[in-house]
């Protein structure tokens, strides 16, 4: 079933560590705590994982406090979310938030199934990487930063195509990009599943697109994905998103690949 206590941790910057050890192509994670009037929150964000696997991950940069009225509205600690566009919660192949120009969407999706189609993967086997349209991605949105940096905290349009490449992690690159938003930021939204019984949140992930006959595909569902967001306190907001290689963004109503 989906995941029962989807929900997001608000609080501001307390502790960022990695895993002492990274052994390439192997599990490798960052942690990141928050300090809530609930007490800290923990969470452990996957970052690498073995080849037959994999990680990408986005950075999502051109939002603004204006963009997450529902999230603004929330006081620090665990909030659960309900899986709905309403909510607050996240979904990598639905939210507006996370969407890239349309145009580009639909360019995007067209070469993964044109490839998929012609690679045949095994279930189970990735499914998903950057493609040359991620690299051109890159390079687009090197400009329009580029571009949004000469203009004021406040302005009001956003320069350019919308468009936000995926990566290939090896670990820490993914990492890297995010740590430098965390320490400054005024506030942190960790999104994920909450522990039961601890403070401590994971799948702190894409949790749609996973394979059948994999263990994760009963918990796939739509609105219940998981990010780190930071707020600046100069009212710009990011959202950092992580995925493993065997997931599609291309989804049902229930989560699964299509």
């Amino acid at each position: 079933m989906p995941l029962s206590r989807y929900g997001v941790a608000v609080g501001t910057f307390h502790e960022f560590r990695r895993d002492p050890t990274h052994d390439f192509g192997h599990w490798y994670h960052g942690h990141l705590s928050l300090d809530t009037t609930a007490g800290l929150f923990e969470s452990a964000l996957d970052v690498d994982a073995p080849s037959s696997v994999g990680v990408s991950y986005r950075l999502v940069d051109d939002l603004m406090v204006a963009d997450i009225p529902t999230l603004q509205g929330l006081t620090a600690g665990f909030h659960p979310l309900d899986s709905t566009p309403a909510s607050g919660a996240l979904d990598y192949a639905r939210s507006p938030l996370l969407r890239d120009s349309s145009w580009f969407d639909k360019a995007r999706e067209t070469s993964r199934r044109i490839e998929q189609t012609v690679r045949r993967p095994s279930t189970g086997a990735p499914v998903f990487h950057p493609t040359a349209g991620d690299v051109v991605a890159k390079w687009l949105t090197s400009l329009r930063r580029r571009m949004a940096h000469r203009l004021p905290s406040t302005a009001p349009c956003r320069p350019g195509p919308r468009i936000f490449p995926w990566v290939s992690s090896n670990g820490d690159n993914a990492l890297d990009v995010l740590v430098p938003h965390l320490a400054g930021a005024a506030r942190i939204y960790v999104f994920g599943q909450k522990v039961a019984t601890k403070n401590i949140v994971h799948d702190v992930h894409c949790n749609q697109g996973d394979p059948p006959g994999t263990q994760w595909y009963p918990e796939n569902g739509i609105w219940q994905d998981g990010a780190v967001m930071c707020q600046g306190t100069d009212g710009r907001v990011v959202v950092w998103q992580i995925k493993f290689n065997t997931q599609s963004l291309h989804t049902d109503d229930d989560g699964h690949p299509i």
